[in-house]
Parts: structure tokens; C-alpha cells; sequence
């Protein structure tokens, strides 16, 4: 099959999104299939910014909200053309819509056309604070991913959850295929562990808690900091490592200034995805905090899996998605959200007890061998695909 992996956003980029178009491409291609990705980033720089985030920035500047759904309906009608004319050029089969302004711009074309669904997408734009919580923005969004999940031909999604939400909203019924990673790209490589702490910086002593996150609230980012004097009266060489980028930031520097704590706080930004495995191989614990936020709840995380795949001991909240795949004190450790106390004493137990934790990563490499392969999951979209267009040739 000849296929397109299609988004309004930008790809790449940092963020699960983004991880799994590039993992899901490079397992559909595994299998034979012919693969393209196709996004914002494509447009010419100067379309970008002239006809979208220009007329998007003064419109929220007007009427904050009203910006954003200007912005993905722009968005949605130049990624229609580039559709249209690249399978002009070279026909493709199927088309897989990683959000619904690329649902609405495949629609338009006449390529047959499935929804990969990865969150809430009106309730994540009301926890970044995008749109008001029950204004007309959010119930104008809310509509359009109604109408984006009745028209597609098919929903996957990547958990239970948003597999109901997706039910309970447009009455339509979708198919779950949780999230993947590539399991030979992220492996154990304990024998790189000191090599990668020289090569960045970083003491043999010292205790790496990495956090693999965007910055932003529902990610609970602001915990890990707020549990670093109690873990450190312990343990005083540990040291937190972010990932990621988001409005968030201030907040944790601002309560790491205030606990002087700063100093042995690391932000890295956002960085490309193929330094992700070396982070985790330096690191002695990954940590998902995320929380509750406007009615979001974390997916299958790929950065857990992802950690646990690098065979890291793993802490995440007790919330949506973590909860399928980290099976406390068997694979990984459960807190609750929100609750630096219960961090802080998690983080110390695997410090302390190091064969402990080791445990933990070893049946977790085995989990995410067993269950989470990108070969899987691209087997599971190939037979999703052939599905669809049998249905659409009679």
C-alpha cells in the first residue's frame, strides 16, 4: 500500500505525536508499505507564517480562542492542497489523519481516509489555556472533533478511554491500538551509562531522576521539582533533567529558586528524539508525573514506554494510560497525582535500593518486548487499512 501519515502540526517535533508517526512509518515500512508524511512543515516558511500563525496571532489578540480555530482551519485547507496535488502526482491509497483538521483536509480529497485519535483535543487546548473552559471556542472545537470522528471512515485510538470519550461524543465506534515504540532502537545500554554521564556532564555519583516531558500542565512537570529538597536531604547529589519545553518552565524554576535547588535542576529544551535513548541510558530513574487537567488524562505514555523499553526504572501517577502499562512493584512504581511526598519517597526507595529497581526494568523490557513492538502495532494499522479499502472497492 501506498500510504500517508498526514497532521496540521509540525513534524517532527517534540512530543508523542511526532514519536509515533516516525515509529508507526518505520514499521509500516518494515512490512512492505510505502510510506509519507505530510504536515505544516512541508508549507514554503513564508506561507507559514503569512497565511496561519499571522492571522492567526491577531485574531486570539482580538478575540482570544478565536485565533487558534482560525489557525487549524488554515491550517486544514493548505495541507488539503498539498494532498491533492501530491496524489495527483503519485496516488496514494489511504490516507491516516493524526488530528481532525488533517481528518477534514483528507475528506476534501478523494482518497479514502482513517483517524488516528491521540487525545482530547478540546480539553488539552483548555488545559494550555488556548481556549476558556465552556466559551464558544471550546464548544465550536468540541463540535468539530464530533463531526471529524462521524466522517472518517475509521477511529483507532491509542487507549480505552479515548476509545469511549470518542464514543460518547460522536457515537463512533474505534478501534484501539495502544502506543509503541521501536524496541531495538530503545534498548538497555548500561555499559554506555558512565561514557554518556562524561560526554554531557555528568558525575558517576550523581543521582539523574530524567523527566522525558513538554512542560505544560497536564504533565504534572512542576511535582518532580517540589519533591527535590525532600529527596535530596537523602540523597544530595540527585539531580532532575527536563525534556521538553512549555509554559510550565517558569513555575518550576521559580519554586526551584525558592528551594535553591536551581543549581542541580537541568532543562534541556526540547532536543531531538534520537538523544532521547542516550538520556535514558545515563539516568537513574524516568519519572511521568502526569496529572488531571481539564478532563485530560495521559494516553499510552510513549515516554514511559520508552523508559521502560531502555530498561530504566519507571515512577509515573496512578492516571489514564500509565495505569495499563506499569504494574506497581512489579514493572515500575504508581503514585498518586499530585503528591510530592509519595514521589519523593519512591525516588529514594529505588536510589536506595538499587537490585531493586533493577528488577523493575528487567520486567519491564520484557512487557514492552511481549506487547508494545512498532512491528505489532504496524501489523494491527496494515490490517486496519486493507479493512477500509476493501469496504470502499464494493
Amino acid at each position: 500500500m501506498r500510504i500517508l501519515l498526514a497532521t496540521v502540526f509540525n513534524y517532527p517535533h517534540t512530543g508523542g505525536l511526532s514519536t509515533h508517526m516516525t515509529t508507526l512509518k518505520a514499521g509500516l515500512e518494515q512490512l512492505g508499505h510505502e510510506v509519507e508524511t505530510l504536515s505544516f512543515s512541508d508549507l514554503p516558511y513564508y506561507k507559514q507564517q503569512f497565511f496561519a500563525k499571522g492571522p492567526s496571532f491577531f485574531m486570539n489578540r482580538m478575540a482570544p480562542g478565536k485565533g487558534i480555530l482560525l489557525g487549524h482551519k488554515l491550517r486544514s485547507g493548505m495541507l488539503r492542497d498539498m494532498i491533492k496535488k501530491k496524489h495527483e502526482d503519485k496516488p496514494y491509497d489511504i490516507v491516516n489523519a493524526q488530528d481532525i483538521y488533517a481528518t477534514f483536509a483528507a475528506l476534501e480529497t478523494p482518497v479514502p481516509t482513517v483517524t488516528t485519535v491521540h487525545g482530547y483535543m478540546t480539553y488539552e487546548a483548555i488545559s494550555r489555556g488556548s481556549i476558556k473552559t465552556e466559551s464558544v471556542e471550546a464548544r465550536v472545537l468540541q463540535a468539530k472533533e464530533r463531526e471529524a470522528y462521524e466522517q472518517t471512515r475509521q477511529i483507532i485510538t491509542v487507549d480505552f478511554r479515548i476509545r469511549d470519550y470518542v464514543k460518547n461524543l460522536a457515537a463512533a465506534d474505534g478501534i484501539r491500538v495502544h502506543n509503541f515504540i521501536d524496541v531495538d532502537q530503545f534498548r538497555p545500554q548500561t555499559e554506555r551509562k558512565q561514557e554518556l554521564r562524561e560526554k554531557y556532564g555528568f558525575a558517576e555519583d550523581d543521582h539523574i531522576v530524567f523527566i522525558p516531558r513538554r512542560l505544560t500542565k497536564k504533565n504534572g512537570v512542576i511535582y518532580p521539582a517540589k519533591a527535590l529538597p525532600t529527596i535530596q536531604e537523602q540523597f544530595p547529589k540527585t539531580r532532575l533533567i527536563y525534556a521538553g519545553s512549555g509554559e510550565e518552565e517558569a513555575a518550576i524554576r521559580t519554586i526551584c529558586e525558592k528551594n535553591s535547588t536551581i543549581s542541580t535542576v537541568h532543562f534541556l529544551g526540547d532536543i531531538p528524539h534520537e538523544l532521547m535513548k542516550d538520556y535514558y541510558a545515563m539516568s537513574d530513574i524516568t519519572m511521568v508525573p502526569s496529572v488531571h487537567s481539564e478532563g485530560v488524562e495521559e494516553a499510552t505514555s510513549i515516554s514511559a514506554l520508552e523508559a521502560m523499553g531502555s530498561g530504566v526504572p519507571v515512577i509515573a501517577s496512578k492516571v489514564g494510560g500509565l495505569k495499563e502499562i506499569v504494574q506497581h512493584g512489579e514493572n515500575g512504581l504508581l503514585v498518586e497525582e499530585k503528591n510530592d511526598e509519595q514521589i519523593a519517597d519512591a525516588v529514594c526507595q529505588l536510589l536506595r535500593y538499587h537490585d531493586f529497581g533493577q528488577r523493575l526494568a528487567v520486567k519491564a523490557r520484557l512487557k514492552i518486548e511481549e506487547e508494545y513492538s512498532h512491528i505489532s502495532a504496524a501489523t494491527k494499522y496494515s490490517s486496519i487499512y486493507e479493512t477500509v479499502l476493501s469496504k470502499v472497492s464494493t
